[in-house]
């Protein structure tokens, strides 16, 4: 018996994919026994084309509990005594400053010593974690007229160092990441805000506007906090010169040990944390380098490691790593899409002492011809079939989470000889060797990737297509720890872009796009005078498309402003800024006797005080 879906999830270019009743049974006792959280089997059940209820209703007539493993509980009753925690970064950390990371690995890492007021947890809820509660408009914290939010600290917190955590320290993090010469990451969280302390443990946060969204400064993965009698010696253009960008002072569950970049990052118990009874671990060591299938394996088959991140790995290997029973793989729902970005900007041409400048256009790839032809050539069906399987779903939307900013507008076509005919009636000809050419320009590209089986798949399966349009690729692997590289003067980072084309995850580290569609404002062009730290890697600049984003920032109405993000959406995909692939939930690999919460909406880290032995 066949259990297949037909319903379309992800745009109408989705298919249905068929799992047989033994599997289906078999992940409906997984939830029952625990070992898979009823979250990522509902997300599963949404890849194969059925809604969220009907998944739902599918465990309550199997009789599973409507609250089975569905919220994470802390078992543990003392702090420590738990031994070392063993984790696989396979990407590894750069550095430790969380104002400064470009790449997921160097988030991760940091929050293992930083902490922000509030994270979000695997449901999209705030939970409290420097802050002393969450704002609302019923207790009297979150203005009615979403023009400010009040934030009281949580009191008797230090930092490693034996410093009380302040208002002070908020007040410093925000000077800090608004002020340009910083060239933080996290900028687009606090330029536009004014804080004000009310007392040594409050402080309001004023925007200029009312805003729907208030949850981005000081929360989650933009909100880590760093100690203002360490790092204000070092505030504006010294930034890049303060010690503790690689040894981190923070308020987190482990203390720092040491780090060696693009290694490995070790930590111990920080016997004054905040919270009671936590952590589990005595130490915890965040090793980097190799692959996801090495990480895969260490954790899954040979039981070295008790955590692996990112299973980029294809799902046929997954699943025959897992039986060797020595763990389990966790798909947590998310937002993050791989996708293919289109270079604006000529990468080819110095101006100013730097490629790929917004003072350049691209020779051939902002012709909507070639756009609209390289759409036609992403085969995203046999890319989620033959290469990700459950751990990532063909869409033609850039957005797929949460649902209801999800654009029906869109759909994607696998078309060749349509491509060809777009070529065709655009005026690039086949040369004498096949390649298009019009007016003296080759159809010659370089597509670039990190190194990861998957992703050379991918690039492969493209190739092919795009040589039977008469179009030349030449593919560019690049090593994982180089190509996230938070180094500003590495010229084969992803945010340099020194290509026609790249391929990786944007990664959507909250349940609101707000923050994660900044990356095609005109604002924030990724260059050398921003240290290549803004987040529009793409060079792609649209007036239409800043409005749009401008008026999100200011609508109250929780519908309109949907609305706005799927306009956004549509902008971005119709115009082929981008080219989306699959959606991939968080997957990652866990030890069989390790609990750990994953959120698919912070970091993976968020939670590390809670992971523990069971």
């Amino acid at each position: 018996m066949l259990f297949a879906c037909h319903a379309p999830c992800w745009g109408s270019g989705r298919r249905g994919h068929a799992m047989n009743e033994l599997q289906l049974r078999g992940l409906i006792e997984e939830v029952r026994d625990g070992k898979l959280p009823r979250r990522a089997f509902i997300s599963r059940m949404i890849g194969l084309g059925l809604t969220a209820p009907m998944a739902a209703q599918m465990l309550a007539f199997s009789g599973v509990p409507a609250n089975a493993a569905d919220k994470f509980v802390y078992k543990p009753t003392k702090r420590g005594g738990g031994g070392p925690l063993r984790t696989l970064w396979w990407q590894a950390p750069t550095l430790l400053n969380p104002h400064f990371a470009i790449g997921t690995k160097d988030q991760d890492a940091s929050r293992i010593f930083y902490e922000p007021l509030a994270s979000w947890d695997p449901d999209g809820d705030l939970v409290p974690v420097l802050a002393a509660e969450i704002p609302t408009i019923q207790n009297g914290l979150l203005a009615k007229d979403g023009l400010s939010v009040t934030w009281k600290l949580k009191q008797g917190v230090k930092w490693h160092d034996g410093q009380p955590f302040t208002a002070d320290d908020c007040v410093f993090n925000w000077k800090y990441a608004a002020d340009p010469a910083t060239a933080a990451t996290t900028i687009g969280a606090y330029q536009d805000i004014n804080v004000v302390k009310l007392d040594d443990y409050t402080i309001r946060v004023q925007f200029k506007k009312p805003t729907p969204f208030w949850a981005n400064a000081f929360v989650g993965t933009l909100g880590m906090m760093i100690p203002k009698h360490v790092f204000e010696p070092y505030s504006g253009a010294k930034s890049r010169e303060a010690p503790a960008n690689l040894k981190p002072i923070g308020t987190g569950p482990y203390t720092f040990v040491s780090f060696n970049p693009g290694d490995l990052v070790q930590g111990k118990l920080n016997p004054n944390y905040h919270m009671p009874n936590r952590p589990y671990f005595d130490t915890i060591e965040m090793k980097g380098g190799g692959d996801a299938v090495s990480a895969a394996r260490a954790v899954l088959q040979t039981g070295e490691y008790d955590f692996g991140w990112n299973m980029q790995v294809e799902d046929a290997i997954l699943k025959r790593l897992s039986a060797a029973g020595k763990g389990r793989v966790l798909i947590t729902p998310s937002g993050n899409i791989e996708h293919i970005q289109l270079n604006n900007t000529n990468p080819w041409v110095t101006v100013d002492d730097q490629r790929s400048s917004i003072k350049t256009k691209h020779p051939f790839l902002t012709d909507p011809a070639v756009r609209n032809s390289l759409n036609l050539l992403v085969d995203r069906l046999a890319v989620h079939k033959y290469i990700y399987g459950d751990t990532g779903f063909d869409t033609a939307n850039f957005i797929n989470n949460p649902e209801k900013f999800r654009s029906p507008n869109t759909h994607y076509d696998f078309n060749v000889a349509k491509a060809i005919k777009i070529l065709d009636e655009g005026g690039w000809k086949p040369g004498a060797d096949g390649v298009r050419q019009k007016n003296g320009v080759t159809l010659h590209m370089v597509y670039q990737t990190s190194i990861n089986a998957p992703r050379q798949k991918n690039q492969e399966i493209v190739k092919q297509a795009a040589q039977k349009a008469g179009i030349s690729m030449e593919l560019k692997s690049v090593t994982a720890s180089v190509f996230f590289s938070s180094d500003v003067a590495n010229p084969d980072t992803y945010s340099h872009f020194y290509s026609d084309l790249q391929m990786y995850t944007t990664t959507m580290t909250q349940p609101d796009p707000g923050q994660f569609m900044m990356q095609f404002l005109s604002s924030q062009v990724a260059q050398r005078e921003n240290k290549w730290q803004g987040r529009n890697i793409t060079r792609w600049q649209n007036l239409d498309y800043d409005k749009l984003w401008n008026q999100s920032e200011s609508e109250l109405d929780p519908v309109k402003r949907a609305a706005l993000f799927i306009a956004m959406n549509d902008l971005v995909v119709k115009g082929v800024v981008v080219i989306p692939v699959v959606t991939r939930p968080a997957v990652s690999a866990l030890a069989g006797d390790l609990r750990a919460p994953i959120s698919g909406w912070d970091n993976t880290t968020y939670a590390l005080q809670d992971w523990y032995r069971a």
